[in-house]
């Protein structure tokens, strides 16, 4: 038997043992949400209920298997009649059952997003309209926030809608549906079919649901269909941040409207933070009219001020991030997966990459790509390797058709052949082509070939030992004709090239600004490419316990670190321009993002932003985020100024290093 009272709070327990009506939770963060949910399961069975009878929903694979998990753990129970579910492998459960109802197979296929932009292009084939003319990836998130109750059809939009009936249609015809459909046939059935309706309520009689915030006008018309009475939400308004794939806060409010005789409890008191960064949180917080009163409370008194540092740019702001990952990580013997680095968005991600990967510091982006891994980063880097090294193999084959130059398969194994055969660099195997008249290969491609040899030979010239690092690059860039090749690889989608070309754009733009850094004292290319080095890094992340995440905000709801970085806190990037544009609750949702950010951290947060940005083509003034006035001044430790360390400081690295020292001799 579990001893409920004592293992949960009063509040806890009061949400765990509410199970006959209504019930909507307002979960803060870091007040023992998960926790709740899986002791209210277990409650409900040592109550009898049987487990066929409960449903619990919520929105990822992952946490529809932890809650799961901790469920049989705390039961001891193998539990295979529970159903703890996504919204939409609930969704297709049903469907399995009943598509039969509204004219479709069981056996129907759901589409991917691969497979819905194609079925767009070929209804567009069917109306006659030229796929060029159009943007399939628009008109799938049209259709998608149709079909979810984000948007309506405008006026003007009857093409639209249109291209949307007839990919309806395509879909039934196919017996295939999307992942929208998951939610709004269902919902579709219940409607249609009252007795449907009855059977799945009397079967589920016990629903619970969590990240409630988190749930869409159509999901929400989905539990409303299947709750009787006996439902139970938990969410919290505050950290409502999804509006932009349908999820609608409001929903709480439905709720309320709908279960009047609902209970309310709060959950406020908090065991992830110290009482600094939940004061910093709730002032913030308290700054959105549209939400639920909650003050949070910590029983970890204290806790170090929130720290924001000022740099001149990008690069400065990622290397003072790395620098204090590593003396945080050798003075206080933080893991680096203890460390969270919150980006608002992806291109964000790059300098924190470039200076981590410089400082040899292992990570992991959640959220996004790797700048460095994108195709059209690689062939450039690529380029510069082989320049750089001309026996560098690997590099060299990889641009060798890059962009095309008539090198097909087969004279590629005829070079590594040569190269085989001769014990020689691929280089090498390329100037016996070109100087021995091979006839295994034909005179266009020899001509081809010199002139990639003659290319490489200038360039090196060009950049190896000289100053003007990117403005050699992008000569070379637009020498080889990358925007021409990135046009021809992207055929019909104008805006990829254009966004890969930018990237390219984004690569050079960063090597100038590490040109021009007055403590790089060694700007050259093989420097550069030493910075850069990507190396393995399996047995470092056993000594020194994981990867630092890098990830965007929105990634990183659900989790928590003992010390977090929030870089870019600026006007136009946290709030982002666009929502500035938009409308107030467009602010009030970025105020939630930041807040989420903010209560993240266990022990302390590390808040930082540039004098200078460089946005698209130009470098322009910064100004700190408004949301940091918002926080009290008591609470905030202003670090605008690189000062020296003191020597108590010096002396704790010193001490670290030779500790550190002392026990790698001893091993």
């Amino acid at each position: 038997m579990i001893d409920y009272r004592n293992e949960l709070n009063p509040e806890q327990y009061e949400g765990v043992t509410s199970i006959e009506g209504p019930v909507l939770i307002i979960a803060g963060a870091g007040s023992g949400k998960t926790r709740v949910i899986t002791y209210r399961i277990a409650y409900m069975l040592e109550k009898g209920i049987p487990q066929s009878q409960i449903l619990a929903l919520t929105f990822t694979n992952k946490a529809a298997k932890e809650m799961a998990d901790r469920v049989r753990e705390l039961t001891q129970r193998k539990l295979q009649n529970l159903t703890v579910s996504t919204f939409h492998a609930f969704g297709v459960q049903i469907l399995r059952k009943e598509i039969h109802n509204i004219g479709w197979k069981e056996n129907f296929t759901i589409y991917d997003e691969v497979d819905k932009h194609e079925l767009i292009k070929e209804c567009l084939k069917e109306l006659g309209l030229v796929v060029q003319s159009f943007d399939i990836a628009s008109l799938a998130y049209t259709f998608s926030g149709i079909k979810n109750g984000q948007f309506v059809w405008e006026g003007h939009q009857k093409t639209e809608q249109k291209i949307f009936n007839e990919y309806q249609a395509s879909l039934k015809a196919y017996n295939a549906v999307d992942f929208d459909d998951l939610i709004v046939l269902p919902i579709r059935i219940f409607t249609e079919f009252p007795a449907i309706r009855d059977k799945y309520r009397n079967h589920y009689r016990y629903i619970m649901v969590d990240e409630f915030q988190d749930t869409s006008i159509e999901q929400y018309k989905l539990l409303r269909l299947l709750a009787d009475k006996n439902i139970c939400v938990v969410g919290d308004d505050d950290q409502s941040i999804y509006s932009w794939r349908g999820a609608n806060y409001e929903n709480i409010l439905s709720f309320e409207k709908d279960w009047p005789e609902r209970k309310l409890i709060t959950l406020y008191r908090n065991y992830r933070s110290t009482t600094t960064i939940l004061d910093a949180a709730n002032s913030v917080i308290a700054h959105n009219k549209n939400r639920k009163e909650k003050n949070l409370q910590s029983p970890h008194e204290g806790g170090s001020l929130i720290e924001v540092h000022l740099k001149d740019n990008e690069i400065q702001e990622a290397d003072f991030i790395a620098a204090a990952i590593r003396e945080h990580k050798l003075v206080e013997h933080f893991r680096y997966d203890q460390f969270g680095v919150l980006v608002r968005t992806n291109s964000s991600m790059r300098f924190i990459e470039e200076a981590f990967i410089s400082a040899g510091i292992p990570y992991k982006l959640t959220g996004g790509t790797s700048f460095f891994q994108r195709k059209e980063i690689k062939d450039i880097i690529s380029y510069l390797r082989a320049i750089a090294n001309p026996d560098d193999d690997i590099n060299l084959l990889r641009i060798i058709n890059v962009p095309r130059r008539g090198l097909g398969r087969k004279s590629v194994e005829i070079i590594s052949e040569i190269a085989r055969a001769n014990e020689s660099s691929i280089h090498d195997a390329l100037n016996y082509i070109i100087y021995s008249q091979d006839q295994h290969i034909g005179s266009t491609a020899r001509g081809e070939i010199a002139m990639f040899i003659d290319l490489l030979a200038r360039y090196r010239e060009e950049l190896l030992g000289k100053r003007g690092l990117a403005k050699r690059i992008k000569k070379l860039v637009d020498e080889i004709d990358y925007w021409g090749y990135l046009v021809s690889e992207n055929p019909n989608n104008d805006k990829a090239a254009k966004w890969k070309f930018l990237n390219v754009e984004r690569l050079i733009q960063g090597i100038e600004m590490w040109e021009q850094d007055p403590d790089n004292f060694d700007p050259t290319l093989f420097a550069y490419l030493n910075r850069i080095s990507l190396v393995s890094r399996e047995d470092q992340d056993e000594e020194s316990g994981g990867k630092v995440n890098v990830m965007t905000i929105h990634a990183s709801k659900g989790l928590e670190f003992d010390i977090v970085f929030i870089p870019g806190c600026e006007e136009g990037i946290i709030p982002h321009a666009r929502s500035l544009e938009e409308s107030a609750s467009s602010l009030e949702e970025e105020r939630r993002l930041f807040y989420v950010a903010l209560t993240r951290a266990r022990k302390k947060i590390i808040i930082s932003g540039c004098r200078m940005r460089r946005r698209g083509s130009t470098t322009t003034e910064s100004a700190f985020s408004p949301f940091l006035e918002e926080i009290p001044e008591n609470l905030i430790t202003w670090k605008l100024e690189d000062a020296p360390l003191t020597e108590e400081d010096s002396n704790k690295v010193w001490d670290a290093w030779k500790t550190m020292l002392n026990n790698k001799q001893s091993k």
